[in-house]
Order: C-alpha cells, then sequence, then structure tokens
C-alpha cells in the first residue's frame, strides 16, 4: 500500500474535481490517501456543500471516506474561508507558520502531489 497526501493550492473547480477523483480512486485501490486544502482552493470551501454543486456529491463522499485532512488555517483565514471551515468541522492545519506543513508527511512516507 502506497501514501498519497494531495496538497491543493489550485482554486478551480476542474481542478480540484481531479483531486477528489482521484484521492477516491486511490483509496479503492487500497492506497492511504490524504487531502489538504491550501492556498486559493480555501475559497471552494463554501461552495462544495451547496446541494447544486457539481462537486458536492464528490465532496462528500471524501469527507465520508475520511479522506479530507484539513484545510489551511492562515489562507482560509485571509480568503475569508475560515468560518465555512469551522461549519464543517474541518480540521485547521497550521504547522508550518499558519499553514499545513509537508515534511510531516514525508516523515510519515507520503509521497506529495500538489495540485
Amino acid at each position: 500500500m502506497n501514501k498519497f497526501a494531495l496538497f491543493v493550492f489550485n482554486g478551480d473547480p476542474l481542478c480540484f474535481i481531479h483531486v477528489l477523483l482521484n484521492a477516491l480512486d486511490m483509496k479503492a485501490k487500497g492506497h492511504e490517501t490524504k487531502i489538504i486544502i491550501e492556498g486559493a482552493s480555501v475559497k471552494l470551501i463554501p461552495e462544495l456543500v451547496k446541494p447544486g454543486n457539481p462537486l458536492n456529491g464528490l465532496w462528500k463522499k471524501c469527507l465520508e471516506s475520511g479522506l479530507v485532512a484539513g484545510v489551511c488555517r492562515a489562507c482560509s483565514t485571509k480568503l475569508g474561508t475560515l468560518d465555512a471551515a469551522n461549519e464543517q468541522a474541518l480540521p485547521l492545519l497550521d504547522d508550518v507558520s499558519g499553514h499545513p506543513g509537508m515534511a510531516a508527511y514525508r516523515q510519515n512516507g507520503y509521497e506529495i502531489i500538489a495540485f
């Protein structure tokens, strides 16, 4: 089994859908996978829970599957989505000057993929 940490910086929904699809596929194939929402992608957080959003179903599956490791505290604060992250009970990641660090994932055997 491989371990993957998917760091999502891109806030484009067309990029984000590929993160969700790949995370679900990797998990289905037995890989340990975590999604880390960082940078501009934090702007998607309030939109993902809206029933009419095309990503809503995939987002729910990823949450239910335990694939979402958390959200960057600094970026969600700066970009105004901290409340939305808290409403969804998403962990806030901040171990590197307010941002999620990659080193801990590497130390725990994760391959890092950045989007």
